[in-house]
């Protein structure tokens, strides 16, 4: 009965070859996977973390440039108009853009944009300043 047993465990093989391969499959897959996503979410934070950045250093000039404009001004307006452009510049160098992570990002950059929003109101000058955000693709050097 022994030759018996033997052709058990042939045929035991060739029946679970199938299911080891599926799992050895599985496995191989999902590690591949696992990469690929890591590699694709890498490329994907890097360039929104590069447009976020780029888009709070532009709010950051436009207020300083403006600061540097009004300084000089004392009438009521300027003051007032000073003022916003302080707290534009406060909430440009809030810790929560340092962290990806943060939880209230989402929050603060939205506030920031409502800021923005309100200091060109108060200088009289649009909001629209997409000509002017330009990345390196139209640089020659």
């Amino acid at each position: 009965m022994d030759g018996g047993s033997g052709n058990d465990d042939i045929f035991d093989s060739i029946l679970m070859a199938d299911e080891r391969f599926r799992g050895e499959g599985y496995r191989e897959g999902f590690e591949r996977g696992t990469r690929r996503g890591l590699q694709t979410g890498r490329k994907h934070g890097a360039t929104h973390g590069a447009k976020l950045s780029a888009e709070i250093s532009f709010y950051y000039g436009f207020a300083i440039t403006w600061k540097c404009l009004l300084q000089h001004n004392t009438d009521a307006k300027s003051r007032k108009r000073m003022k916003t452009l302080e707290a534009l510049l406060d909430l440009t160098q809030n810790p929560h853009f340092d962290d990806p992570r943060a939880e209230r990002l989402q929050e603060e950059v939205e506030k920031l944009r409502a800021k923005f929003r309100q200091v060109c109101s108060t200088l009289n000058v649009p909001t629209d300043f997409k000509d002017y955000i330009k990345t390196s693709e139209g640089t020659s050097f």
